[in-house]
């Protein structure tokens, strides 16, 4: 006789319990009609990850827990292991753990609480919760079942970071499965070594175990799903698609094997995650196209918004933005804004009309000679006939930002902001003006990356027209201006950034690897003294292994390598 376990993969809304719930209760009930005898959803399910500082609102606990009550009416006939927070009996430590919940028979069973809480990159869970001190197993229709939660199944015992690790304690008493509740976010080398991760736990602990992730986006975290099954062998035998919502079972028969075949053999599955030595703008291209198509989608639907705007001015970046923003909203609900000044090119014009021609988004054009004009004229008293400088180039981009944000005032559109990473590494942008925007796009792709994601959406049809693709990249903030002017050619730059901000490489280490030591100098004191930019910047969808935003966290006013 064999279990029959669905693993239910979903996109939540933090704090929207009504929504999470009524998903969960709907799972619940599709696999109840479907004969499952267990049920699995992710870690934190109920009130969405990660949920920061609403965990310090009584009330959001409360909601949380009135949820649970739901839940476990729910779960009459059918096991159900559910995410959510629960709260420290104990008046020592922190309030709140991470929990895994076990409801069966209309009863809490089991709560088993999270021990190894990640505090570095975009989490920061020591804040909120305390770490399991106890471990133990479930045990449901005869089989004993390891619970963990995420980062749990991170450590297999050999780092020594971590004072314990969770399955080591967990083994001791005899598990025949392991099950991970999971919240593990996108970026463009996750997904195999997560696999790894799963496989370096079943390799040691020779169990098979079901690993069940969230999807969906949380402003600028994206989670991909993912959500596997492997056999005690290393063999996977279940794997969900990534960025989707959906749910699939799997049988687990008494001899702890399954029922469903090998759909990928343990000899192609990685057995560690590994940061690439050198970037690769092409790795991961057709995953990222899908993170920021879910980021974009998410952020607008979770805040309730439907219409977006972007200042096309014929580059690619913009081009890019504006082309998956129209996939991501549809077309009609994107509006381009082209706004040329005396220094842009005729190309820039027509390239951009024939983008929006090509996605067949609407589009209107404002030129901006005449308020330019108009500010320099105001500032003569106090500029006094000084040269043409950055102030001019600036005060064009201030401009764009002020008319760009007035139509999106005016109907309701949220700005798209076309900023990539090199820019915002070296400050190559200008506050309340190109930097303006409700939500960036593509500021976690290197320009190098936007260059390889803009030939992706042309693979099948042209989309950003070949005079974007080719053209020299340039503000067009003077006469002939380009951004070579400012910054070393893209393909230079992009893999020195790479390793001091993906790698966290110093200057002698990137020196040593080839790069010219006055080079690494500049780019270096660029990115550090452009930490106030980046400060006051929206939201980043975050693609890679570091983006800027809540993940890198360095301090304005730091003198290191400035």
């Amino acid at each position: 006789m064999s279990m029959k376990i669905f693993l239910a993969q979903q996109n939540y809304h933090i704090g929207n319990f009504e929504s999470n719930t009524g998903k969960i209760l709907s799972a619940i009930a599709e696999a109840k009609q479907e004969g499952g005898d267990l049920i699995v959803f992710s870690e934190l399910s109920v009130c969405g990850y990660p949920p920061r500082d609403f965990l310090e609102f009584n009330d959001f606990i409360k909601k949380s827990l009135d949820s649970i009550e739901q839940i476990r009416a729910a779960a009459d006939t059918i096991g159900v292991l559910v995410g959510a927070p629960s709260r420290n009996p104990k008046a020592e430590g922190k309030d709140l753990f991470n929990s895994a919940y076990f409801l069966y028979e209309k009863e809490i069973k089991n709560v088993v609480n999270k021990s190894l809480l990640p505090n570095y990159d975009i989490f920061d869970e020591y804040r909120y919760f305390e770490p399991a001190y106890d471990w133990n197993i479930i045990t449901f229709k005869g089989k004993r079942i390891a619970v963990t939660i995420c980062e749990d199944i991170w450590n297999v015992g050999d780092d020594p970071l971590y004072r314990i690790c969770p399955m080591d304690m967990l083994i001791k008493h005899q598990p025949e499965l392991m099950i991970n509740l999971s919240a593990s976010p996108f970026d463009y080398v996750h997904a195999d070594g997560r696999k790894g991760i799963v496989k370096q736990n079943v390799a040691k602990y020779k169990l098979p175990m079901i690993y069940c992730n969230t999807t969906g986006s949380q402003t600028e975290i994206v989670f991909d799903g993912g959500s596997l099954v492997m056999d005690a062998n290393c063999d996977i035998v279940a794997e969900l698609p990534y960025f989707t919502e959906t749910m699939q079972s799997v049988h687990l028969k008494d001899d702890n094997t399954f029922e469903e075949p090998v759909i990928r053999k343990a000899v192609d599955v990685p057995m560690v995650e590994l940061m690439p030595e050198q970037l690769d703008a092409e790795r991961s291209i057709a995953q990222i196209h899908k993170a920021l198509i879910r980021g974009i989608q998410d952020y607008f639907s979770k805040m309730g918004f439907t219409k977006a705007i972007v200042a096309s001015s014929g580059g690619i970046d913009s081009a890019v933005v504006l082309a998956l923003a129209c996939e991501a909203l549809g077309a009609t609900n994107v509006q381009a804004l082209l706004l040329p000044s005396q220094f842009s090119s005729g190309h820039s014009v027509t390239d951009a009309e024939k983008l929006s021609q090509n996605l067949g988004n609407p589009y209107d054009t404002i030129p901006i000679e005449n308020i330019f004009h108009s500010f320099t004229e105001a500032l003569e008293p106090i500029f006094k006939g000084l040269p043409f400088s950055v102030a001019e180039e600036n005060l064009q981009s201030r401009i764009r930002g002020a008319l760009v944000m007035a139509a999106s005032n005016k109907f309701g559109s949220i700005l798209l902001n076309t900023s990539n990473k090199s820019e915002l590494a070296t400050g190559y942008g200008t506050l309340y003006g190109d930097m303006a925007g409700g939500l960036s796009v593509i500021g976690d792709l290197y320009k190098t990356q936007v260059y390889a994601l803009a030939n992706y959406l042309n693979r099948e049809k042209e989309i950003i027209p070949t005079g974007i693709l080719t053209k020299a990249p340039s503000a067009e903030l003077r006469p002939g201006q380009k951004d070579s002017d400012s910054l070393p050619d893209y393909d230079v730059l992009d893999p020195i950034l790479y390793q001091y901000i993906e790698r966290r490489q110093g200057p002698q280490e990137i020196v040593a690897i080839g790069n010219d030591s006055a080079l690494v100098s500049r780019i270096l004191k660029m990115v550090n003294t452009n930490e106030y930019k980046r400060n006051q910047f929206c939201p980043i969808i975050r693609i890679s292994p570091k983006a800027f935003g809540v993940g890198r966290r360095v301090p304005i006013v730091g003198k290191y390598l400035s």
